[in-house]
């Protein structure tokens, strides 16, 4: 556990509440003779912790930002994909506690267990430090990511929020082609404004094409 502590730059000064963070019930309920407890409250006050800190970071960062834009921007900075690429930042699975049938499952990368035990983890701090303690840990392991967690959505956010500027416009996406082999496909997708191609993009999947022809779409609009 010392070398999780220098990751997150956040020593306790109860460690117990970092290894009850890292304990998931599979392995509570195998030493339960030991009176364990899994980490699901910390996850439940984890995850509580992290949307008062991510809600009050992004209301003083863009006071003009509305209130939808906020929460939309809230959840994709707090969602399980973010979470689990912060567990992975931290190589998280290595120091989860796991019962035996859960880690020769793969339990260790599972990003669900690994997105919880990041929440509690954060819960671990609050209670341990306060919210002084676990501030610091948020805005450097997820706020100051921002940018890129809003990355995916802003494209098409953008186009939705220009287009609906006149009434009764509407913005609709295509598949228009696809290719390459299952294991490596690739899509292109065109925006359509009133049923009008306005931008055309490529990707790997169809959302990552949407968000390149929705960017098409704005360069033309606004250009």
């Amino acid at each position: 556990m010392n070398e999780l502590e220098e990751k997150l730059g956040y020593h306790f000064r109860d460690r117990g509440l970092l290894e009850h963070a890292m304990t998931h019930s599979s392995y509570a309920n195998e030493h339960r003779g030991a009176g364990l407890t899994s980490n699901e409250r910390l996850e439940f006050l984890g995850d509580s912790v992290l949307g008062v800190v991510v809600a009050d970071y992004l209301f003083q960062k863009h006071p003009d930002m509305p209130e939808g834009e906020l929460t939309r921007t809230r959840a994709a900075l707090v969602c399980e994909g973010s979470l689990h690429e912060v567990a992975k930042s931290l190589n998280l699975g290595r120091y989860l506690r796991l019962g035996r049938g859960e880690d020769a499952g793969g339990g260790r990368k599972r990003p669900s267990i690994l997105a919880d035990a990041t929440e509690a983890m954060l819960a671990a701090v609050y209670l341990d430090g306060g919210m002084e303690a676990v501030r610091p840990i948020i805005r450097a392991l997820i706020l100051d990511k921002e940018r890129e967690k809003s990355a995916d959505r802003d494209y098409k956010t953008a186009l939705q929020e220009l287009v609906q500027r006149k009434p009764g416009a509407a913005v609709s996406y295509r598949l228009a082609r696809e290719s390459g082999p299952d294991h490596c496909r690739s899509f292109e997708m065109e925006a359509s404004v009133d049923g009008k191609v306005i931008g055309t993009g490529a990707g790997r999947t169809k959302k990552e094409a949407e968000q390149m022809a929705a960017k098409a779409a704005l360069e033309k609009l606004n250009g």
